[in-house]
């Protein structure tokens, strides 16, 4: 079975009328990551196509950029679309339950910060109440300010970006703390650890946007010193 017949499933067995957002809590007992990483992401980015208040084809479009799906799975994702866009409940709210779906383990939540991204940079424009919506869904999510920044660094022309921001590191780190801090990234990065966290294998592309900012910002930490 299909993650989208699965997770359409999940939708049916679990919300029966209660909202998307009671989704999330019964996740928590009834775990299944990968169905839960699909929900999270089309839920907030179902939300987030209206911070600018236009659903433009190009963010619609961007779902399937993100998760490769098949045109026999279309119908299942845009029920998941749908059902987001028309729950009354707010972003917030789906962001605290998403939060608490996972606990402490963040590592899947900086993946669905990524894909939420992807979906926000789909028409080439990052707008400011995209931002501030992408803003307060990573305050929800437990991530500082530094966090935030290496993120949007990775998709956002002309972003505000310091390469120790992206590493999460501080400026004064060592370079050997530097060089602990990539590695661990890129472990993490790995398609093989995504999958095993919960990311869905047909948004591992995720991952490439970021291996490359992550070994960018290592060659200009270790250029520098030099």
């Amino acid at each position: 079975m299909s993650i989208w017949s699965r997770m359409a499933d999940a939708i049916a067995a679990l919300a029966k009328g209660e909202g998307l957002s009671a989704v999330f809590d019964k996740m928590r007992a009834r775990p299944d990551r990968t169905v839960a990483f699909a929900i999270a992401v089309i839920a907030l980015g179902a939300k987030m196509a209206k911070a600018d208040g236009i659903v433009t084809k190009d963010e619609v479009v961007a779902f399937r950029e993100v998760f490769l799906i098949p045109p026999e799975e279309e119908a299942n994702a845009a029920r998941v679309f749908n059902l987001a866009r028309q729950d009354v409940a707010g972003f917030d709210i789906y962001a605290r339950r998403i939060k608490a779906m996972y606990g402490d383990d963040d590592a899947p939540l900086c993946d669905l910060m990524e894909g939420l991204f992807h979906i926000a940079m789909a028409d080439g424009i990052y707008h400011p109440k995209e931002d501030a919506f992408l803003q307060e869904v990573a305050t929800i999510f437990g991530f500082d300010e530094r966090r935030f920044r290496g993120i949007r660094a990775q998709f956002v022309e002309g972003a505000e970006r310091d390469p120790h921001d992206v590493l999460g590191v501080a400026p004064d780190a060592s370079l050997e703390d530097v060089r602990a801090a990539w590695r661990k990234l890129v472990r993490e990065t790995h398609p093989d650890q995504m999958i095993a966290r919960g990311v869905p294998e047909e948004a591992i592309k995720l991952a490439e946007r970021r291996m490359v900012a992550i070994n960018r910002a290592w060659e200009e930490i270790q250029g520098a010193r030099v």
